[in-house]
C-alpha cells in the first residue's frame, strides 16, 4: 500500500514545489479575500489593504532586478523595464499609503500619482514589445527602438491633450475623470494586445511569461473598471472585495517574475508576416500625421476656454518638434544601416572574387601541371638525342666555320630548351617537399645577401623583422627558392625604373606570419595575372613566366595564400599570410 502512494505523495510533492509562487499568490489572495469578507471598515483594514499591495509590488520590482542581472543582453533590458513599469507602480501606492495610513485622509481628485499610475504601464509595453524572445540584428533593434519612442511619445501627447487640461489647466473633475478612465483603460487594453500577440507568436517558457502577465493583465484591466464605478458611486473603501481584482493580478504578475528565475529563457529566429513588421512603422506614421489633424481641430472646434485651447496647441508644437527630431533620428539610422550594408556587401563581393580567383589559380596549376608533366617527358627524350647527335657531329666530323657556328647554335638552344623542360617538369612536380622547423629570417637574409652581391648599389634592401616570429614547420628549399623568386622580380622592377628600394617587412599577427615585399619600381602591369603560367613581362629569352606560379604553388602548398597589388604612390606590394603550425607555436614558446 505505502509502495503505491509514495510516488503520488512524490509527484504532488514535485508538482507543488514546481508551481509554489503561483500557489502562494493564489493563498494570498484567498487570504486576502476572506479578510475582506470578514473585516470591518476601518483604518486597520485600510492599513492592510495597503501594505499587502505595496509589499507585493516590492516583490515583483526586486525579482525583475534579480532577473535583470542575472540575465543576458535582451532579456536584461526585458525585466529592467519591468522592474521600472513595476516601480512607478510602488510610487502611486506608496502615495496612497502616506495619506491613507500617515495623514488619515482621502485620496484628493484629481490626484497628482494618477500621472504616475498612467504611465507605470508604459514601460510595460516596451518590455512586451521588446521582444527578448526572438533574434534581432543590431541595426533593427535600432529602429524598432525609435519607432517605439515615437508611438510612446504620441501616447504621452495625448495624455497632455486630454487629461492635463481638466486636471491643471482649468480644474473640472468630472470631465478630466472620464477623459482619464478612458484613456486609461485604451492604455491597459493595448498592453493586453501587446501581450497577446507576444503569447501566440512565441514558444517554450516564454509563451508561459507571457501567457501569465496577460491573464493577470486581463483581470486587472477589467477589475479596475469595477472599481473605478465603485470610487464614483461612493461604495469603495481600501480594503473592501474591490481591492480583490487590484491584489490577485499584483501577486500573479510577481509569482511570474519569481518563477522566471528557473525557466529556460532562450531568444530564437522567427520571421513575422512582413504586414506585422509594417504595423509599428505604419502606426508611428499616423501618430505623426495625427499631431496637425488635432491641432487644426483645437483651433477651429474646440469649444473650452482659451487657457486649455493655448495649452492644447503648445502640446501639439512641442509634439511635433518631438517627433520630428525622431523621425531625423530613424532616417539617419536607415542611412547608416544601409551604408553599412553597403559595406559589407562590398567586402563579401571582393572576398568572393579573391575566392574564386584562388579557386581559379589552383584549377589552373593542377590541370596545367598535369599537362605540363606528360608533355615534357615526351620532350626530353628527343632533346637529348638531338643534343648528343649535334656533339657527335661537331667533334667527329670536320666542318667549316658557318658550319661549326650552325651546329653551336643548334646545341645552345636545344640545351636551352632542356633547361625550360627541367624547369617545367620541377613547376609540375605534386608531391609536397620535407617540412621541417625553419628560420623565415634566415632564409629572408641568405635571398637578399645572393641577390645584393650581383647588383652591388642598384637596389636599396631594407629588411625588417619582428622579434617575436618563431620558427615554422616548411620546406626550406622551397621557401628559399620562393623569396628568391620574389626579390628578384622586384629588384628586376626596380632597375628598370631606374634604381629605387625594395623594403621586406615581417610581422606576427596572432597565428599568422605576414610578409610584405614592397618596390618603388613601375608596378605590375595586370597584378590579376601576375600568378598565372607563363604569364611574364621581360623579354624572350629572360624569363619563362613560371617562376611566380612555381611561389603561388609553395604558398598554397603551406597552407597560405600570396597576393599582390599596386600601391597608389607607385611601385608593387606582393603580401604573403602563412598560418603557424602548433609546432611552430610550441617552438616559439620555448625560444
Amino acid at each position: 500500500m505505502n509502495l503505491r502512494l509514495t510516488p503520488i505523495k512524490w509527484g504532488r510533492m514535485s508538482l507543488l514545489s514546481r508551481h509554489r509562487w503561483f500557489a502562494a499568490a493564489a493563498g494570498i489572495t484567498l487570504a486576502f479575500a476572506g479578510v475582506s469578507l470578514f473585516a470591518h471598515k476601518g483604518f486597520a483594514l485600510t492599513v492592510f489593504a495597503d501594505l499587502a499591495g505595496l509589499v507585493l509590488m516590492l516583490a515583483g520590482a526586486s525579482a525583475s532586478l534579480s532577473n535583470a542581472a542575472s540575465r543576458p543582453g535582451p532579456q536584461r533590458s526585458f525585466w529592467t523595464l519591468i522592474a521600472l513599469g513595476l516601480s512607478l507602480w510602488i510610487s502611486n501606492q506608496a502615495a496612497w499609503c502616506y495619506f491613507e495610513i500617515f495623514r488619515h485622509r482621502e485620496i484628493p481628485d484629481p490626484f497628482f500619482f494618477d500621472i504616475i499610475l498612467f504611465f507605470h504601464v508604459v514601460p510595460l509595453i516596451a518590455a512586451v514589445a521588446w521582444r527578448p524572445d526572438i533574434l534581432k540584428k543590431q541595426a533593427r533593434i535600432h529602429l524598432s527602438l525609435i519607432n517605439f519612442l515615437m508611438l510612446m511619445g504620441w501616447w504621452i501627447f495625448l495624455y497632455a491633450f486630454l487629461v492635463f487640461p481638466y486636471q491643471y489647466v482649468t480644474l473640472n473633475v468630472r470631465i478630466y475623470n472620464i477623459y482619464y478612465d478612458a484613456l486609461f483603460l485604451a492604455e491597459n487594453v493595448l498592453l493586453i494586445a501587446v501581450l497577446a500577440l507576444a503569447a501566440l507568436t512565441c514558444s517554450g517558457a516564454w509563451r508561459r511569461v507571457y501567457s501569465h502577465f496577460l491573464a493577470a493583465q486581463v483581470v486587472y484591466t477589467v477589475g479596475s473598471q469595477f472599481l473605478d464605478r465603485a470610487i464614483i458611486s461612493g461604495h469603495y473603501y481600501s480594503g473592501s472585495l474591490y481591492d480583490l481584482p487590484f491584489i490577485a493580478p499584483i501577486a500573479w504578475f510577481a509569482a511570474t517574475i519569481l518563477s522566471a528565475r528557473k525557466w529556460d529563457l532562450p531568444a530564437v529566429e522567427f520571421k513575422l508576416v512582413s504586414r506585422w513588421k509594417k504595423l509599428v512603422p505604419q502606426l508611428a506614421m499616423l501618430a505623426i500625421l495625427s499631431l496637425p489633424i488635432l491641432g487644426i481641430w483645437t483651433l477651429l472646434f474646440d469649444k473650452s476656454d482659451v487657457p486649455s485651447r493655448v495649452f492644447r496647441i503648445t502640446a501639439v508644437l512641442c509634439a511635433m518638434l518631438l517627433l520630428g527630431a525622431f523621425v531625423f533620428l530613424r532616417q539617419y539610422s536607415q542611412d547608416q544601416t544601409l551604408m553599412s550594408l553597403l559595406g559589407e556587401s562590398r567586402r563579401a563581393y571582393e572576398g568572393q572574387k579573391q575566392l574564386q580567383n584562388q579557386l581559379v589559380q589552383q584549377e589552373k596549376l593542377a590541370s596545367l601541371g598535369s599537362l605540363i608533366a606528360g608533355a615534357a617527358h615526351e620532350i626530353d627524350d628527343p632533346l637529348h638525342a638531338v643534343m648528343n647527335y649535334s656533339e657527335q657531329l661537331w667533334s667527329k666530323e670536320r666542318l667549316n666555320e658557318q658550319q661549326t657556328a650552325l651546329v653551336r647554335k643548334i646545341v645552345n638552344q636545344a640545351q636551352r630548351t632542356r633547361d625550360l623542360v627541367a624547369n617545367l617538369l620541377s613547376f609540375a612536380q605534386q608531391a609536397p617537399g620535407e617540412k621541417t622547423l625553419v628560420d623565415l629570417p634566415v632564409l629572408l637574409h641568405r635571398a637578399t645577401h645572393m641577390l645584393e652581391s650581383r647588383r652591388p648599389g642598384k637596389v636599396q634592401v631594407r629588411v625588417s623583422i619582428d622579434d617575436n616570429v618563431p620558427r615554422m614547420q616548411a620546406n626550406a628549399n622551397q621557401f628559399f627558392q620562393a623569396f628568391y623568386e620574389i626579390i628578384e622580380n622586384a629588384m628586376d622592377a626596380v632597375e628598370e625604373a631606374g634604381g629605387g628600394s625594395l623594403e621586406i617587412l615581417v610581422q606576427r599577427h596572432g597565428s599568422e606570419v605576414v610578409l610584405r615585399f614592397s618596390d618603388t619600381g613601375p608596378g605590375i602591369r595586370e597584378p590579376q595575372r601576375v600568378f598565372d603560367p607563363f604569364y611574364t613581362t621581360k623579354p624572350v629569352g629572360k624569363g619563362t613566366g613560371l617562376g611566380l606560379s612555381a611561389v603561388y604553388g609553395v604558398i598554397r602548398d603551406h597552407g597560405g595564400h600570396i597576393t599582390c597589388r599596386n600601391k597608389p604612390e607607385g611601385g608593387a606590394e606582393f603580401q604573403i599570410v602563412l598560418p603557424l603550425s602548433e609546432a611552430a607555436h610550441t617552438a616559439g614558446a620555448s625560444g
